[in-house]
């Protein structure tokens, strides 16, 4: 049997830290449910992968940003960031955190078609 994969797509950064950190909430609990899952930063989410960002978002009951990071990447979590997302917030991949990568829109897609469910948050 294939493993389910679940594509999760993040818009929001510390403008709106709830919907910042629901996508990691979900994608862990997906991953412990053995899924392959891939959260995809778009918008202004894709400051959530660039170094030192996390320290400062938080949200009251939820664990802090940081700590739902750390675990999703450590459950094999993968996590993308929108190139031209990047690129029109000047944000270099010198700047992103060791296990994000930029990705474009045709990879992305390529995703989208071959998971069994999306979110958006």
């Amino acid at each position: 049997m294939t493993q389910d994969k679940l594509v999760i797509v993040s818009t929001h950064a510390d403008e709106d830290a709830e919907r910042a950190i629901l996508p990691f909430v979900m994608g862990i609990g997906a991953l412990a449910s053995e899924a392959d899952v891939l959260i995809a930063l778009q918008s202004n989410a894709v400051h959530l992968a660039t170094k030192g960002y996390a320290r400062h978002l938080r949200h009251e009951g939820f664990p802090p940003f940081e700590e739902l990071l750390e675990a999703f990447l450590e459950l094999g979590g993968r996590l993308v960031a929108c190139t031209p997302c990047l690129k029109s917030r000047s944000i270099g991949d010198d700047e992103l955190i060791d296990g994000a990568r930029p990705t474009a829109a045709a990879e992305l897609a390529i995703e989208f078609l071959t998971s069994k469910a999306q979110l958006t948050y």
